[in-house]
């Protein structure tokens, strides 16, 4: 038996999608949505449109960006001796919130996961290798590069 309108059991249904969000923080979301002014409601799905549209993967480190390269590989002031691989780019902001970490980044996209049938190609180690071994997107200055991994 259906208590709501099919077009907010939709939006109920696609909150519910979201990871870590159940059936009734996903009512409790689309309540609150359909509660905010018009031209609020917009504003939500317009960002998450522009996002979904604008944000891609740095070409280099393969971290979110608006386009090009990243504020990170772009940063003239990062150590480009140190590539610190993490699974996510929420681990990036992690990292760069503690203020301690001055080099490079890899976001691999993942992790390796028989169970779930995610394997080494399924990240994004290929173009990780492509630019160490090219040195040409990473200038190594000393001779040498220091890997480090964070879990």
């Amino acid at each position: 038996m259906e208590y709501f309108p099919a077009p907010l059991e939709k939006l109920v249904e696609q909150f519910a999608r979201l990871p870590g969000i159940g059936g009734k923080s996903a009512q409790r979301l689309a309540f609150y949505v359909l509660g905010l002014p018009e031209a609020e409601a917009k504003e939500f799905a317009d960002a998450i449109l522009d996002a979904k549209k604008s944000v891609t993967c740095c070409p280099v480190c393969q971290n979110f960006t608006a386009g090009g390269l990243c504020p990170i590989c772009a940063s003239p002031k990062r150590d480009d001796t140190t590539i610190c691989v993490v699974a996510d780019p929420r681990d990036v902001a992690a990292i760069e919130r503690a203020r301690e970490y001055n080099g490079r980044y890899h976001v691999l996209h993942g992790v390796i996961s028989p169970m779930n049938h995610v394997g080494p190609d399924d990240l994004a180690i290929k173009s990780l290798v492509e630019n160490l071994s090219k040195h040409n997107n990473w200038p190594d200055r000393s001779g040498k590069k220091e890997e480090t991994t964070h879990e």
